[in-house]
């Protein structure tokens, strides 16, 4: 895990997550699972950004509030401080995977979406203080079996919301799950497959093994490789 004063190397890959503080909810509603995705492409430069002029920008008198549609389609930096390959917001917790583009840029990148979410949070809900718990986690993600075993349990993790017991006894009903995650929109499970804006979040190179990786039994056969070798 990433402890204090560890070189997070560019071009690496890691697996990084963070929880809501006592465990509490980050996420209460779709407006904020919206918010943190809109942060996550927003603040993914080195350059300045203002979330509350971007969302001006592309608010009207007529729709009080900023279309994100417009936001992903239009708003671009030419650089980046990492390469997001995939993610998923749940509840009170969240899971990237990232490639930094330089040794400080990954703890830069999260630091702002973090800070920036924590602002929005607390201003909306009038809670004061950290909403997250203490510092990020980052893994090293060190050869291909566990790249792909992350990329399962990345993207298998909003089953938990469906049945909270199923990486103990199996998915019961995998017609049920696959429809889930396929109706999820706060992962990047979908954009293998699907063209929507929130594709913008993710680097332009999706991993080949991804493209036919998008089905539930083969995401539950990785995820169990490693889980229960």
């Amino acid at each position: 895990m990433h402890l204090r004063g560890q070189v997070l190397a560019a071009g690496e890959t890691y697996h990084v997550f963070n929880r809501g503080a006592h465990k509490q909810a980050i996420c209460t509603s779709a407006a904020d699972y919206e918010r943190l995705l809109l942060l996550l492409y927003l603040y993914n430069t080195p350059e300045r950004v203002v979330t509350r002029d971007v969302l001006s920008k592309y608010s009207t008198k007529r729709h009080k509030n900023a279309c994100f549609t417009d936001i992903f389609r239009r708003e671009y930096s030419e650089k980046s401080l990492v390469d997001i390959l995939a993610y998923c917001l749940m509840p009170n917790h969240f899971h990237l995977i990232v490639r930094p583009k330089t040794d400080t840029s990954l703890q830069t990148f999260v630091q702002k979406v973090c800070v920036a979410y924590s602002m929005y949070f607390n201003t909306k809900y009038l809670h004061s203080g950290t909403i997250f718990q203490g510092r990020y986690k980052a893994v090293h993600v060190e050869s291909d079996s566990q790249f792909r075993y992350l990329f399962a349990y990345v993207h298998l993790n909003p089953l938990d919301l469906l049945q909270s017991d199923w990486k103990e006894v199996g998915i019961r009903n995998e017609r049920k799950a696959r429809t889930f995650l396929s109706e999820y929109r706060y992962s990047s499970f979908l954009d293998a497959s699907v063209e929507r804006p929130q594709r913008a979040i993710l680097a332009e190179e999706i991993p080949e093994f991804l493209k036919e990786q998008n089905d539930v039994e083969e995401l539950m056969q990785w995820q169990q490789r490693i889980a229960h070798p």
